[in-house]
């Protein structure tokens, strides 16, 4: 499975939105380790986490 995520890109997890924003550790094949502001270090699998990338703001 390919994955769009790469390591240091900012995350959120809308179904979790009280996580914040997360920075994406590591993607290995379908799990993706994201370390969330208020959450912690927690993996997901990519196939049902439903991740969506933050916008740099410019």
């Amino acid at each position: 499975m390919s994955s769009d995520f790469f390591p240091g890109q900012r995350v959120r997890l809308p179904a979790h939105p009280e996580w914040g924003v997360g920075q994406v550790q590591s993607v290995a094949g379908d799990r993706v380790t994201v370390n969330f502001e208020h959450a912690g270090k927690v993996t997901l699998r990519l196939s049902g986490a439903g991740l969506e990338p933050v916008e740099e703001e410019r």
